[in-house]
């Protein structure tokens, strides 16, 4: 059964919740505020966290999210009542895989739920090759989902990971919105362009992008995608 860690300060929710992810055969945990939330993530090890942004006392949603990110890639889908791009924006930043806003239906929890743990299972499947990716000081081993710059590991996120794996073994091909959007996030995604300009910033920033240095690893077609350096096309 997948392990299913909801997070609520509302009882009443919290038990909807529980009643309605266990009819679909989960193995539903709760958590009333932030901190517990932190501590029953780390003692038992969910499969995905279903976590309210407007937890209250502090910690609230999105500092759970960032502690929890400290120590697991466990994915976690955020519920919030604020439907502004700002608040799902934050919510990305802060190391959600997905959003959803207040109030929706079970079949469509369920539905997302699903999505990213198909996702995972494929992420999970026996790598063919040890392949590696080497761009200047960049270095992607694409086999044991790890990323070095500059000989230093760094830590990406589960999406970061499959965005920046999806760019870099296309070099120098764009690669639209929505295509990135329906690989990584899934079909139902593809008019919300934001989670992939959220999460190229982010990757940006961890892979010390640095244009005055012309350290450029991901370049932006407006209106249209990104496409991964190609060192060959470039220094043509």
């Amino acid at each position: 059964m997948t392990k299913t860690l909801v997070v609520d300060d509302e009882p009443r929710i919290r038990k909807l919740l529980k009643v309605g992810l266990g009819g679909y055969g989960f193995d539903v945990l709760t958590a009333a505020t932030g901190r517990e939330a932190i501590i029953v993530a780390a003692q038992q090890s969910p499969d995905i966290i279903v976590l309210d942004i407007a937890l209250g006392p502090p910690p609230d949603g999105l500092e759970v999210c960032r502690q929890i990110r400290e120590f697991s890639k466990v994915p976690i889908i955020m519920l919030s009542v604020r439907g502004e791009e700002r608040t799902k924006v934050d919510a990305l930043n802060a190391g959600a895989d997905d959003y959803l806003t207040k109030p929706f239906g079970m079949d469509e929890l369920h539905a997302r739920i699903n999505a990213i743990l198909r996702r995972i299972a494929i992420d999970h499947e026996p790598a063919s090759t040890n392949a590696e990716i080497r761009v200047g000081d960049l270095r992607i081993d694409l086999a044991n989902h790890r990323v070095y710059v500059e000989g230093e590991e760094i830590h990406l996120t589960p999406k970061e990971f499959d965005l920046l794996r999806e760019l870099a073994t296309h070099p120098g091909k764009v690669i639209t919105h929505r295509t990135l959007l329906g690989k990584i996030w899934g079909a139902e995604y593809g008019e919300m362009d934001h989670y992939v300009r959220v999460f190229v910033n982010q990757l940006r920033k961890k892979l010390k992008e640095d244009p005055t240095r012309n350290v450029r690893y991901i370049l932006n077609e407006p209106g249209v995608g990104y496409r991964f350096v190609d060192l060959e096309s470039e220094a043509g």
